[in-house]
């Protein structure tokens, strides 16, 4: 999907990827990853070695014991959830330190996890399931960095993401859907996932997935984990409603995201305990 021309007559930068994300990026490239690459490239900044590291040891993920080197949490999760712990990380860095954007960050840890896991049930390419939940929010982030005075008012008075839009628009000419996108694509992220930040206010709000693309599964996904955060009483009906127009089996959709959803719960009792 190319950048909107209109982003461009802008004066809204949009981040260029970190040098250890664009690595990163040509490493999951390869149908086999190299594990031990993926270790060394990671652990080749201290920075966001401790991050990646304080992140896989959060109740989120469910270890038993504590995980000491990024080689053991590849190990135990996977190069796919800790590649994605570490392109987390590094989109935060590129963005100021700000309590506003705290929350933010926080729900797309969890929405990654869970698209992610989400996509592997559902044989649902798992890896652009996962970056579509990190990125869905991040074109908030980037109307923060562009003018966190201007934007700060937007974020703290509206009442959801439907109203924001509005608000972005009204005063910024561009909203963060679009902008989340844009970021997508310059990062190199999959079409799929791009599409799904683009349109995930839509989907989250009328339930449709956009007929002009393709491949809707990663925006189908979007909504199952969006109504798990939001409110799981509706993942059935949310189910019935978006899973057919992805060619999805709804029975299967539905078991296998309550299957997730209770891994997860699950993960989180057991460290609290």
């Amino acid at each position: 999907m190319p950048v909107d021309p209109q982003l461009r007559s802008l004066n809204i930068d949009i981040p260029a990827q970190p040098d250890s994300l664009v690595k990163l990026s040509l490493l999951l490239a390869d149908e086999e990853v190299n594990m031990q690459a993926l270790s060394s490239l990671v652990e080749s900044d201290m920075a966001l070695a401790a991050a990646v590291l304080k992140a896989v040891n959060s109740s989120l993920y469910g270890l038993s014991g504590r995980v000491q080197s990024v080689q053991q949490a590849i190990t135990f999760l996977g190069t796919r959830e800790v590649a994605a712990v570490t392109f987390e990380m590094g989109l935060k860095a590129v963005f100021p330190a700000a309590p506003e954007l705290e929350p933010l960050w926080e729900r797309a840890g969890v929405r990654g996890l869970l698209m992610g896991r989400i996509g592997n049930v559902l044989n649902v390419d798992p890896w652009a399931a996962h970056s579509a939940g990190l990125f869905e929010e991040c074109g908030k982030a980037v109307l923060f960095r562009h003018s966190p005075e201007r934007y700060r008012p937007m974020l703290k008075s509206s009442k959801d993401d439907e109203e924001l839009l509005f608000l972005e628009h009204q005063e910024f000419g561009v909203s963060h859907d679009a902008l989340g996108a844009a970021l997508c694509e310059s990062w190199g992220l999959a079409p799929a996932a791009v599409h799904s930040v683009r349109y995930h206010v839509t989907v989250n709000t009328t339930r449709e997935l956009p007929t002009q693309v393709q491949r809707r599964a990663i925006c189908a996904i979007s909504a199952l984990a969006n109504s798990l955060m939001v409110d799981p009483e509706t993942l059935d009906d949310v189910a019935r409603a978006v899973a057919p127009q992805a060619d999805l089996d709804v029975s299967l959709v539905m078991s296998g995201t309550r299957r997730v959803k209770e891994q997860i719960e699950a993960a989180i009792a057991r460290n609290a305990g």
